[in-house]
């Protein structure tokens, strides 16, 4: 069981380390995110009393970089399917649960990775967290929002044939999840308005606010109730993720 999960986990890190262009063409749209948005808007946000933006927008677009790969190792399913690698996995005799529990450990290391090349460049923008001795904190918050997601993707990519249906999941999923997660504006004066009734029912709100609270200070939700959740909705999504990897048909 354990030789399973490690050797998938192993594989999916590999495969991460090995694609540079996948590497380098996934931080583009965090970088834009930083530079653009957090230029463009930071005097309009300090004008109005909310301090500096680059440190608001931060945990937001780490957040970003972790979904984003989340996602996509999830959606690798229909890629290993289609070259014939998923069908020499299953064969095995082994748990199918247990191998998708190796490969959403895998994608998860691979999207926290990605988050933690994202917070290093955020570094040369002039963010600062208000104490590295959150950090370790923070990387198991991290954890928990990467595993969620991967496990999504999995779910999502057990029930697709192919990639066809991956752009609506683009459009009417994760866009969604993120730009409702209050990781570009804060939820404070909206909480009790529909973006932040929305908001509540968004599981990557709670890993959001709490990177900020952690990095930057001050919670929307409380970083127990943040844990709290993150963790019950990751272990939901592994749930249903494992099962509905176990009904995959090749």
């Amino acid at each position: 069981m354990l030789s399973t999960i490690y050797i998938l986990w192993l594989r999916q890190i590999k495969r991460y380390i090995r694609s540079k262009s996948r590497i380098i063409g996934s931080l583009g749209q965090p970088i834009l995110f930083l530079l653009a948005l957090g230029y463009g808007f930071g005097p309009v946000f300090q004008q109005a009393g909310k301090g500096n933006y680059i440190n608001f927008l931060v945990p937001g677009v780490v957040g970003m970089g972790i979904i984003f790969t989340a996602i996509f190792s999830g959606i690798e399913v229909i890629w290993d399917r289609q070259f014939g690698f998923l069908k020499e996995t299953l064969v095995a005799p082994v748990s199918r649960y247990n191998i998708m529990v190796g490969r959403t450990l895998g994608g998860a290391t691979v999207a926290v990775m990605q988050g933690v090349v994202v917070f290093l460049l955020s570094l040369f923008t002039g963010f600062h967290p208000v104490s590295w001795a959150v950090m370790p904190l923070v990387l198991v918050v991290m954890f928990l929002v990467a595993i969620l997601f991967t496990a999504l993707g999995t779910a999502i990519a057990s029930r697709l044939e192919d990639m066809q249906g991956f752009q609506l999941i683009m459009n009417f999923l994760v866009m969604p999840l993120f730009f409702l997660s209050g990781s570009l504006f804060p939820l404070g004066e909206s909480g009790q308005g529909v973006i932040g009734t929305i908001a509540k029912f968004d599981p990557l709100s709670y890993g959001i606010d709490a990177m900020r609270g952690l990095l930057v200070g001050g919670y929307h939700f409380g970083l127990g109730t943040d844990i709290t959740v993150l963790s019950l909705i990751t272990v939901v999504f592994v749930l249903i993720g494992g099962y509905l990897f176990s009904k995959i048909e090749i």
